[in-house]
């Protein structure tokens, strides 16, 4: 059997933008969404089809056994500059870098020799995306690694888009996802990973005193996604559906501990009209809602929702900043009485200058469900694009009101790069 490759193009270049740029390139992400494959693989091919000589490019993975001497900053150090036999320009790639001591200082020390550029990765137990900016003292640059967008799973799976959305709404897009053909052991493989890699790396990082808890948590997370969730309202939720009394405190610290274990993000509420950062309460989204799925023994399967989780992702991927729009819609009652109602948009993309009010609608089957989702974006008022991004629009179209319609693979396929 041909082995797969999927060029995760996006990221590579990401890499070769940022050579030699007198910094460490230090790639994050969660366990198994193929940071190793990257480097190890794609970045070394793409250095030697360039003319790289391949005893210019020094690799090291420090969780192998024969490597186990690395781990001494010192040996690693005296490994590196044995390997420099010239004064040209090398390239040092490290993973599991966490493993070794002081591992910050010895790699901001070989860049400072000036021909080394370097690049690593390490695993999320010690090694998290907040951790980044303290460690490396500025001399960090952070490149975020995600599990496989609609668009690179495609890229290897044998079928057409449709049946490709639902293989890709249920299992996710953890690379090795696709090289498992059985139903079954993909779940297993997803179960695996999420009790014994990703909870047990938060529980020994956090040192967590209720592991029950923190396991619970996270079957509320999964069934809650695009839910507007706060401390608060799950400790309330612990007391009378588990008996718990679990404090706002701890939960908040839970939900911090998952964040950086980039098992879940926050989206954050933003008021559109009064242009500031509402608060909570927050939307949480799975970083692979293969995951979130198993989390929850594959039972809540709406596409209304995942679709709008894949959405998230997809925009966050792209480089932007997603927040959830809010507006406050000021109305007179029958009986003359001012009140006013919440009006949401799904997603407010940003990047730079560069805005788009988002909806996700997975079905619009009549006017009804239209005018619904039409509703928060006509409120808005600015010059801003206005997108709905929905499976029964079959070309990008604008209507009378100047809001694009557009179809959900063309959009997560990337056919229309224009649109945002």
């Amino acid at each position: 059997m041909e082995a797969m490759e999927i060029k995760r193009e996006y990221y590579l270049q990401k890499l070769v933008g940022r050579m030699h740029n007198g910094l460490v390139k230090i790639v994050t992400g969660i366990r198994r969404c193929g940071k190793s494959y990257l480097l190890f693989k794609l970045f070394k091919d793409y250095l030697l089809c360039h003319g790289v000589p391949e005893d210019h490019v020094i690799e090291a993975k420090l969780d192998l056994f024969p490597n186990k001497k690395l781990r001494n900053p010192q040996v690693f150090i005296d490994y590196v500059q044995s390997r420099l036999k010239d004064k040209g320009n090398y390239f040092v790639i490290v993973d599991e870098v966490q493993m070794m001591g002081e591992f910050e200082s010895v790699l901001n020390y070989l860049v400072s020799l000036g021909n080394l550029d370097v690049y690593v990765s390490g695993s999320n137990s010690k090694f998290l995306s907040s951790d980044v900016i303290t460690e490396f003292r500025g001399r960090g640059d952070e490149i975020r690694v995600h599990p496989l967008s609609f668009s690179e799973f495609m890229q290897e799976y044998d079928g057409d888009a449709a049946k490709g959305w639902l293989e890709y709404c249920t299992y996710g897009g953890l690379p090795f996802i696709l090289s498992i053909k059985d139903p079954f052991d993909k779940v297993e493989y997803l179960r695996q990973l999420f009790d014994a890699v990703y909870l047990r790396d938060i529980k020994e990082r956090r040192k967590i005193r209720d592991p029950g808890t923190l396991d619970s948590l996270a079957d509320v997370l999964a069934s809650c996604i695009g839910s507007l969730i706060n401390p608060p309202r799950l400790e309330r939720t612990f007391k009378s559906a588990l008996g718990k009394d679990i404090s706002v405190n701890t939960i908040e610290n839970y939900l911090s501990s998952f964040e950086d274990a980039f098992l879940i993000s926050k989206a954050k509420r933003y008021d559109i009209k009064g242009r500031k950062y509402i608060g909570t309460p927050y939307k949480y989204y799975f970083e692979d809602v293969g995951l979130r799925n198993v989390r929850i023994n594959m039972s809540q399967f709406e596409q209304t929702h995942i679709m709008e989780n894949i959405l998230y992702n997809e925009l966050r991927l792209r480089g932007y900043c997603v927040d959830v729009g809010n507006i406050q819609k000021r109305f007179r009652d029958g009986a003359g009485k001012m009140g006013a109602r919440q009006l949401e948009v799904d997603f407010i993309a940003s990047k730079g200058n560069r805005r788009a009010y988002i909806q996700s609608a997975f079905s619009i089957p009549d006017e009804e469900k239209m005018i619904q989702e039409k509703r928060p974006l006509m409120e808005i008022g600015d010059s801003f694009r206005k997108i709905i991004v929905t499976k029964d629009s079959t070309l990008p179209m604008y209507d009378e009101d100047g809001i694009i319609f557009v179809n959900l693979f063309d959009f997560l396929l990337n056919k229309e790069p224009s649109l945002l």
